[in-house]
């Protein structure tokens, strides 16, 4: 498959969508380990990215340049941890699609790897600290390891989205290391950590919106 700088433009406008709809239940989640605020502030983010993509974005079609422009708008609307982390790994992506106006399978995969990595060593978490690594690491991993046997990208990015979704799970029976939630020691097991959940529901939206675009094409 292949993803225009259109597509792209409207993917993110899913992900807005999908928040929107997400909010409370990551609220929810964010009440048993911290402020319960991650669902508004995730709302925050993609909502100032609404109004970049609905004017300054409307007739940009450097790949590269939308991934930037949606980071640094993430950023620069949300004053917490997470506001950095998404950034660069959407920056990180963008260095993959610099002055494509589309991308291949190649790409994509690079992008999202990139992506997933870019949070990793910004966040400097590690698997088992029940961060959103839980969640982007195990995926970065297989991504890589089953595209560069099949080179089949919707097919490697739907394993790599489970494993994804695995590692999420995983976080409920994580002690938290990091963060506000690592005070609570013990008390931490048995919540799903919100920032893996919100990583996994974008992810998620993208392999939902690559195979909807895939399956047009075919």
């Amino acid at each position: 498959m292949e993803l225009t700088s259109s597509d792209l433009k409207e993917f993110f406008k899913v992900v807005v969508k999908m928040i929107e709809e997400q909010k409370g239940y990551l609220c929810e989640l964010d009440r048993k380990l911290g402020d319960g605020d991650h669902g508004v502030t995730m709302s925050i983010g993609w909502q100032a990215i609404n109004e970049v993509l609905e004017a300054d974005l409307i007739g940009e079609d450097d790949c590269g340049k939308i991934s930037v422009i949606v980071g640094k708008t993430f950023l620069n609307a949300v004053g917490s941890s997470v506001g950095p982390l998404y950034a660069t790994g959407l920056m990180r992506g963008a260095k993959v699609a610099k002055k494509k106006t589309v991308m291949n399978e190649d790409d994509l995969a690079a992008y999202w790897i990139a992506f997933a990595r870019g949070i990793k060593e910004r966040g400097q978490a590690e698997i088992g600290d029940k961060t959103m690594v839980d969640t982007l690491e195990p995926f970065a991993n297989e991504l890589e390891s089953k595209f560069e046997k099949s080179h089949n990208f919707i097919e490697a990015f739907g394993y790599a989205v489970k494993a994804g979704e695995e590692g999420m799970q995983s976080t409920k029976d994580i002690i938290s290391k990091k963060g506000r939630s690592s005070r609570l020691g013990g008390r931490s097991i048995g919540a799903q950590d919100p920032g893996a959940t919100s990583a996994y529901l974008i992810l998620s939206a993208f392999q939902q919106f690559a195979e909807s675009r895939s399956t047009q094409v075919s």
